[in-house]
């Protein structure tokens, strides 16, 4: 690129399967994610200790096959609402020329989806988007380092969004 700016980023796959009633929707993966090839891989991202306590089970011990495999199983899919971007460091701030993920695939990769909880302000400016469409839409505090409330206030936050009630029937 001649230009000297950011390169152009590409997002991670969806953690999504039929079984999903809920889509936790980050808004691009930081570079420890994209280097790792795993959703919240920065070892300061609370996301995984939230869903290990909203779900009463130890994620955060767990590999990462073993992680997605127990989000799909509670009913929880993973994804961002950026599929590119250019960006210089890990802040939502510093995206550039964000190219939006096709949700218009939800319908049929996630037929009994019903609610998306986006995971901080930046994935949360989507959220009038997929409230058109039908979906309840709640707007979380970042699971990020970068975002300094208190995790107990966090979990809190998540809790009443429903995160780990929508479980999957038996």
């Amino acid at each position: 690129m001649g230009d000297g700016g950011p390169p152009l980023l590409h997002g991670l796959p969806p953690i999504i399967d039929p079984g999903i009633r809920t889509l936790i929707l980050g808004s691009f993966p930081s570079p420890a994610s994209l280097a790792a090839q795993q959703y919240y891989a920065h070892a300061r991202n609370q996301f995984w200790r939230l869903l290990s306590a909203l779900l009463g089970e130890a994620l955060v011990e767990l590999d990462y096959p073993r992680r997605k495999s127990r989000l799909l199983a509670s009913g929880i899919g993973v994804w961002d609402v950026y599929a590119r971007c250019r960006r210089s460091g890990a802040l939502d701030s510093a995206i550039e020329a964000g190219e939006t993920n096709d949700f218009s695939c939800l319908g049929e990769l996630a037929p009994q989806l019903q609610h998306i909880a986006f995971n901080g302000q930046a994935a949360g400016r989507f959220a009038p988007w997929f409230a058109a469409r039908g979906f309840t839409a709640a707007i979380l505090p970042s699971s990020s380092p970068a975002y300094t409330l208190a995790f107990e206030k966090k979990l809190a936050r998540w809790a009443t969004a429903g995160i780990g009630s929508a479980t999957r029937s038996a």
